[in-house]
């Protein structure tokens, strides 16, 4: 049984193809997948579970060495969030409130950022009268 290919501690599903499997690895998209399996010397097309040892190797060396990925990348992140916040700037205040923060408008199309609640006045219908 082959054992599944970790990098940088996340499991990468061994049935898809390397240039897609890779980017289960948080700060790692197409483009850097594509960089990676180039300076391998790796066939986009290959499954995760073709690789030979030293390929996963060599792929696992690349990303430990030249990126920052997985837990530094999103310590990095919180870190820049919190210094915008610390130094009370507009970005860091919009953080803060939890809404867009890049000029999106709010009145509508910002769903995701403030959750799903659609506080939407009924149709002018009357309550039903109550009971006495």
């Amino acid at each position: 049984m082959h054992k599944p290919m970790r990098v940088s501690g996340v499991n990468i599903p061994k049935q898809k193809r390397i240039i897609i499997a890779l980017t289960y690895v948080y700060g790692i998209g197409p483009t850097r997948a594509k960089a990676i399996l180039s300076q391998a010397k790796v066939d986009e097309s290959t499954r995760v579970k073709d690789l030979s040892q030293d390929q996963e190797d060599t792929i696992r060396a690349i990303v430990e060495k030249s990126y920052t990925v997985e837990g530094d990348l999103r310590r990095e992140v919180t870190a820049n969030i919190k210094r915008l916040k610390d130094i009370k700037s507009y970005r860091g205040s919009r953080h803060a409130k939890r809404l867009p923060c890049r000029g999106q408008r709010t009145k509508t199309n910002s769903r995701t950022t403030r959750g799903n609640v659609r506080n939407m006045a009924t149709s002018g219908k009357k309550p039903p009268a109550q009971k006495t």
